[in-house]
């Protein structure tokens, strides 16, 4: 296991460009800080793209998917700082996914990380699930260079429940059903585990991909109110 739990909280965004250098003080500072306090949050990271887009990845990993639809976290959707309240229009182009974990693999986190989301329609579902989790992703965790392999499949219900801070920056937030995360040393590692998983993918009647690679900025661990 790579991922610190088996819920994930997965948000692309874009930002308007006058607001970066404060959104870098409210999400290091206070954003990310207290949404790892949450009981049941353990880690959060904060990527930028060096390929593709949008231009920042957000990823928070929770004990369980049931932590994501708990009152904990929603008491806290429901109740955002002023300073959430200054930040959250600024965003753009948002994609928020709530996952449940159906595979993760590997040694551990890398500087570098790829994600990549798709679509499978219902028919294949449940086949390519197997496929992906027994065979295809399984293998990928020991290519040279790679730290970790991860499939998370997006909660419609949960992706889409009703708060105070998705109705400030996210009314109109896309959800990703489908989301193969690859960690590793490089970009070059990251791209050549994802080139060796697209006929898998292709397969299994994928499509749609949206791809964008990502390189590490912060991370925040459940050492509450310190440095993490």
């Amino acid at each position: 296991m790579s991922l610190a739990g088996m819920g994930v909280v997965a948000i692309w965004h874009d930002l308007a460009p006058e607001a970066k250098d404060e959104f870098y003080e409210w999400h290091n500072r206070e954003h990310m800080p207290e949404r790892v306090g949450i009981p049941g949050f353990r880690r959060g990271r904060r990527y930028i793209a060096v390929n593709g887009a949008p231009e920042f990845f957000v990823l928070y990993e929770a004990d369980s998917p049931e932590v994501l639809g708990g009152l904990d976290y929603l008491n806290r959707l429901n109740a955002p700082t002023e300073w959430t309240r200054r930040m959250l229009p600024k965003f753009r182009n948002v994609n928020r996914s709530l996952c449940r974990v159906a595979f993760t693999g590997g040694a551990g986190s890398g500087g570098v990380l790829l994600t990549s989301r798709f679509e499978i329609d219902a028919a294949h579902r449940a086949g390519s699930i197997e496929a992906l989790t027994r065979r295809i992703l399984p293998a990928l965790c020991h290519r040279p260079g790679i730290a970790g392999v991860h499939l998370c499949l997006a909660d419609e219900a949960l992706s889409t429940t009703d708060s105070v801070e998705r109705q400030i920056y996210a009314g109109t937030a896309q959800m990703s059903a489908w989301v193969v995360m690859i960690e590793g040393n490089s970009a070059a590692d990251v791209r050549g585990a994802h080139e060796a998983l697209a006929p898998g993918l292709q397969a299994h009647n994928a499509g749609a991909f949206e791809s964008a690679i990502y390189r590490l900025e912060f991370t925040r661990l459940k050492t509450p109110w310190s440095a993490g």
